[in-house]
């Protein structure tokens, strides 16, 4: 059994001396991994003719496949993607939206999707409604009603994080979806965060659409995203990108959009096998306790409060900075701290004040959290 905190971290090619605690945005790969995708290139470059006309097509698929079945999909209605906000504009774009339409999100809404969305409803006079979530949150009750009241009949599309980007809160998206759907709307999940963190059978959440990442809790290479699609929802929908498959179906069509390193997509199974080898509910019990426990202790520290409950959260927690910590620019202090303290973590705003966003994976320990709750001693962190 592969143990967890430092002996895993050797896996990794992580920096010596920084306590990365932010997972959650671009991930990590372990150096098996990058192995198996390196494989792929060499492969590739041997043949680039045999590779890419013979043996890339049935790779591809085979891939797919293997995701397929850990996601609880048909591989069918799978496709891979390079991130989840390709997903995201390819069914975005893809849709026949007229002016008096809305698409409904939250407040909560990746700030990359609610770009796609502006850009979506600019084009087609839609409009975008946001439902407010104030944190913090109490209950699943603060995450489900203020999207419930906010759908009429005017809502042909409902995007949902599964887990939000800024926070780690988990969004009660089937019984989401299930009102959604009633009130003849369609579902579109953005999952970025969920591979990995959640247990998943995404063909019984009621969506529509579902579009994720494998690059983040999935430990895969960077570049491989997914998208599925219902059956139903398949007809008319394109990649952003088009090519010598359109009109060929779904998989057709997003598998080839021209030439490029497919390698990160073909060492999604060995991503697996190195994600499954750790047993998913020890992972996903020992990250958890890890960032709700963690979190709990610099809020403690910090005197401020946590984003809501720890039932909310898998591997990720937001906890409010104290005022000697306040900055109207975020990335500024994402640097400093990085460059002062060797301290990589999220820091979000969110609600009019910033947060700090931490993530906890197997290769992180509690003591990569001390320095952060260390930093309420001076403006800056300095100790």
């Amino acid at each position: 059994m592969i143990a967890f905190g430092r002996p895993l971290r050797r896996r990794f090619m992580l920096e010596p001396g920084t306590a990365f605690l932010n997972h959650g945005s671009f991930g990590t790969a372990p150096r098996a991994v990058l192995g198996a995708a390196d494989r792929w290139r060499r492969r590739m470059e041997a043949n680039p003719d045999r590779f890419m006309r013979e043996q890339l097509p049935g790779a591809l698929r085979r891939a797919a496949a293997r995701l397929a079945g850990f996601l609880g999909v048909g591989e069918k209605d799978l496709a891979f993607v390079d991130n989840a906000t390709a997903g995201v504009n390819a069914v975005l774009r893809s849709l026949a939206l007229r002016p008096g339409d809305e698409i409904l999100a939250t407040t909560h809404t990746y700030n990359a999707v609610r770009q796609t969305m502006r850009h979506v409803c600019g084009r087609t006079g839609a409009k975008l409604v946001e439902a407010r979530i104030d944190l913090p949150v109490e209950d699943v009750a603060g995450l489900f009603l203020p999207v419930a009241e906010k759908m009429n009949r005017r809502t042909k599309l409902v995007v949902l994080d599964h887990i939000a980007s800024p926070t780690g809160l988990i969004f009660p998206v089937r019984r989401l979806a299930a009102l959604a759907r009633a009130r003849g709307a369609r579902v579109l999940v953005d999952g970025a965060h969920a591979p990995g963190q959640l247990e998943l059978d995404i063909a019984s959440l009621g969506a529509d659409w579902y579009t994720g990442n494998c690059h983040k809790w999935l430990f895969a290479p960077k570049g491989s995203g997914f998208l599925w699609a219902r059956s139903s929802a398949q007809a008319g929908l394109h990649p952003p990108v088009i090519s010598h498959g359109y009109g060929r179906g779904f998989a057709a069509e997003f598998d080839w959009t021209g030439t490029r390193d497919f390698s990160a997509w073909l060492a999604v199974p060995d991503a697996l096998d190195f994600f499954l080898a750790m047993k998913p509910s020890r992972i996903r019990a020992y990250n958890h306790r890890l960032a709700t426990e963690a979190a709990q202790r610099i809020a403690d520290a910090w005197g401020t409060p946590l984003d809501g409950p720890p039932q909310l959260h898998g591997s990720m927690m937001a906890i409010r900075l104290p005022q000697s910590l306040q900055r109207s620019d975020p990335n500024q202090l994402m640097t400093e701290w990085a460059a002062r303290h060797r301290l990589v973590v999220a820091v979000m705003a969110v609600g009019g004040a910033l947060w700090a966003r931490i993530s906890a994976q197997a290769y992180n320990a509690p003591g990569d959290y001390q320095r952060l709750a260390a930093l309420a001693r001076g403006r800056s962190g300095a100790p």
